[in-house]
């Protein structure tokens, strides 16, 4: 069973509709990316998967239960971190285990007791100013992670990281989805980053925006920039979405 499995999905905003008939499975431990120009629907379509908006048509089903136009079911880590200022690490990384009914004591424990797997232990009493951008998006993706396990939803998570800090978060990253089974979706602008963190990806293409193509990376050696394939994949990509 599709950890998640979007079926025919259209959507949009009062009468104007921005993605249409789009279908995907994401299965557990699996990394898709959403590429294509600036504006093109990519963000809509996680809203519609995360219940922020409802979809026109269509069904969007997690591990086969239909969840459509419903929220709190997955997590959606926006392109900030959102970490609150005047709390601390711990603290932010418990707000959606309260949210979702556990006792401030109860959240606080289960957070700490994740801060080692996310790399963040002994941070847990310093606040998000002290704090560098990679560690940043350690704590917001635990805190997503916190929220919903089944599914976590990326707009642009490493967009505002310098590019050896976005190496490191890459390597990190990769390992947690392998280690803990996560399963991701994220948006980016990056074809690099998307040919490098990706198993799937989906190029959204048109208005209203559409799946036009489909590359699947599961061998992970063309996901190495010395390979060839690495290149030629990257051209095809860029090439299809400047025909958009």
């Amino acid at each position: 069973m599709p950890q998640l499995e979007l079926k025919n999905i259209t959507a949009g905003y009062e009468d104007k509709i921005v993605i249409e008939n789009i279908s995907l499975i994401l299965q557990k431990g699996e990394i898709i990316s959403l590429i294509g120009k600036s504006g093109i629907g990519k963000s809509t379509l996680l809203n519609a998967i995360s219940g922020l908006i409802e979809p026109k048509e269509g069904k969007v089903y997690l591990m086969g239960k239909d969840i459509t136009g419903t929220t709190g079911n997955v997590s959606y880590m926006l392109q900030k971190d959102l970490l609150l200022p005047f709390k601390t690490v711990l603290d932010n990384i418990a707000m959606p285990l309260i949210i979702k009914g556990k006792t401030k004591k109860e959240a606080r424990e289960l957070a700490k007791n994740s801060l080692a797997e996310f790399g963040l232990e002994g941070y847990e009493k310093k606040y998000p100013s002290s704090l560098s951008g990679g560690m940043k998006q350690r704590a917001a993706l635990l805190r997503s992670y916190l929220f919903s396990k089944d599914v976590i939803m990326l707009d642009e998570p490493f967009s505002s990281l310098d590019y050896i800090t976005k190496l490191k978060m890459y390597a990190w990253f990769t390992d947690m989805v392998s280690r803990l089974g996560i399963s991701a979706i994220f948006i980016t602008h990056d074809i690099q980053e998307a040919l490098t963190l990706s198993d799937k990806i989906y190029l959204l293409y048109g208005k209203p925006a559409h799946i036009k193509f489909a590359m699947d990376m599961s061998d992970k050696s063309i996901k190495d920039p010395l390979n060839p394939k690495f290149a030629k994949n990257k051209k095809i990509l860029l090439d299809m979405i400047e025909e958009g």
